[in-house]
This record gives structure tokens, sequence and C-alpha cells, in this order.
């Protein structure tokens, strides 16, 4: 049996607005195995990024529980998290921002291998630099080129160089490849698939697009509002979609064959407000399957199979 390298128990994060409490992750629990992938996938908003940077407490939780190999990582202090954050990285989504356009490549990756103390002396320093560049496939002659000099595959390598520097084991990828050309992002994808063999890295995997994490992610949650309404194997979730969510977003994956007649699901309605949500499923106001239980409470995430979870009322029933 895998052993878990991570553990989230009823992870909750809410913001106060003038008009209420905004519920941007509300009690969302999952665990990841070593040498896995967790793909979230949901719409802009849905709080799949904040749930990214609530694990490595780049975002101050409200509430919950998160550990990693173990350890209660919202129980340590400040130095102590600065020592486990070498384990747990991050790629942004944007490399372009994500990067200071001051700094060659070779300033950002030796900064990074400095301040943390990866390595000392400046040799040492520097092949680590060049063996970084090598290992995310930067030619050596990019070594002094600006991020501004270069394309957005290029930046991104440099953000993936960047969070290896460390040598974590696990990695929050925050869409990292939704800013890049089609063509580019099967590139990157495929680095990181690399990577997460040679080196045994465990990945959350976060997108809007099922399409990128079909052949990436072992397993796929799929976020609501905050909550997750359906998490399965990936295999799984594509052949037995439950949640009339899923199926929608399923549905708007383009195929290739133009006379294909595969029907779509559209969803109507109005997107339920996420500050002070009432006791209702988050989804009911756009659900065609939506009766009188689902505006009176919300529907908890429970197993219907081995592996297979979703939060639904009508589960069997569409």
């Amino acid at each position: 049996m895998a052993e878990t390298i991570l553990e989230v128990r009823n992870l909750k994060k809410y913001f106060k607005t003038a008009r209420g409490m905004l519920h941007a992750v509300d009690d969302v629990s999952f665990s990841i195995e070593k040498g896995h992938t967790l793909g979230i996938v949901g719409e802009s908003g849905c709080g799949k990024t904040t749930t990214g940077r609530c694990i490595l407490r780049l975002v101050e939780p409200t509430s919950g529980e998160i550990y990693f190999e173990g350890k209660d990582i919202l129980s340590l202090n400040r130095s102590e998290m600065k020592s486990i954050r070498k384990d747990m990285q991050i790629i942004f989504q944007d490399p372009f921002s994500s990067l200071d356009p001051r700094y060659t490549i070779n300033q950002a990756l030796s900064e990074t291998l400095r301040v943390n103390r990866i390595r000392t002396g400046k040799k040492a320093i520097e092949d680590r630099v060049l063996e970084l560049m090598e290992t995310v496939g930067l030619a050596e002659r990019l070594i002094n080129t600006y991020p501004h000099e270069l394309d957005g595959g290029r930046r991104q390598r440099i953000g993936i160089a960047r969070a290896l520097a460390m040598e974590p084991k696990f990695i929050v990828c925050d869409e990292p490849v939704s800013a890049l050309d089609v063509s580019i992002q099967a590139q990157i994808l495929n680095l990181l698939e690399d990577l997460q063999e040679k080196l045994g890295l465990s990945y959350i995997f976060i997108t809007h697009d099922l399409a990128v994490v079909n052949h990436f992610a072992d397993e796929i949650a799929v976020m609501y509002l905050g909550q997750i309404v359906e998490k399965a194997p990936t295999e799984e979730l594509f052949d037995n979609p439950v949640h009339p969510y899923t199926r929608a977003l399923l549905s708007a994956i383009p195929i290739p064959e133009v006379m294909e007649n595969r029907p779509q699901t559209l969803l109507t309605g109005e997107i339920s407000s996420p500050i002070n949500p009432g006791n209702e499923c988050r989804f009911a106001k756009r659900c065609r399957f939506a009766c009188e239980g689902c505006r009176q409470h919300c529907p908890e995430l429970v197993q219907i199979k081995p592996g297979h979870f979703v939060a639904c009322s009508r589960t069997g029933e569409v």
C-alpha cells in the first residue's frame, strides 16, 4: 500500500468582505499518496488556487487540518515552516509575473540556492544552476538572459527549475500551462511527468481544463464554489461521472472529430453567491435535476463505490 504524503481534513478559508464572509474554501478533505498526482478542477473562482495556497500556508487557513508526512503543519511556527517549505514548493500560473524582471536565469536560481543554503560556495552553486537548467530543458547559452527575452514556455521552465532547486517532495502546480500555447502545454506536461518519475515527486495539479489532466493525474477532485462535489480515480471519473457539474465539464471538452455528434450539457441559471451561502446545494440554481431537498440542505461528500466520492442528494436518480 502506498504511503500518504499529504492529508487535508475539513479545510476552510473564509475572507471577510463588506457583505459578509466569503467562503472561498469550505470543508475540503482529501489525501495524496507519494509519487501520485491529484488534479483539482473547476471554474475560475471555485477555490482551487486558494486550496493550494492554504496547503503551503501562503494563505493562512481559517480552520482545518493539514498533515505533510504525518506532521501537522498548521501547528508549526515560522521557523519550522520555513524548514518544511523546502519539501513543499509551488509552480505559479503566470511565469512572467512570478519572476523578477531584473534577474537573469542565473541570478534567479542562484538566489534560491544561496538564501536557503541548498548549496554553498560559488562553484557548487554554478554547477547546480547548470544542472537545473539541463533538467528542465533550458540551453546553457540562456543562463544570462532575462525573462522578457524568453517565450512563455522557457519562462515556465525557469519556474519549474526554481521549485526543483529546493529539492522538494511535493509541488503545487497552479495552472502551470493555462497561459501557454497548446504545443508548449504538451511539452511542459511531459516535463512534469518525467520529473515525477525521475524524482518521485507528488503533485497537486490545479486547472480549469479536465482535458489537461486526463492523462496526467491519478485522481481528480472537481470543485464548485469552495467545495469538492466529486472525487474519483481519473479513469473512473471520465467513464462514470455522477455529479451533474462534472458531466457538464466533461461535455465541454473539445473533440477533434468534427463530424461527431456528441450531446453537450449547457449550464443555465444564476451562480450562487459564495458570501454567506445558505444551507443548500451550491449547484442547485444551475442544476436541471435540483429538487426541493437540494434547496434545503447541502449534501455531504459520500463514497458510492471504492475511491469514488460524490456530493449530490440525487445520486443514483439522475
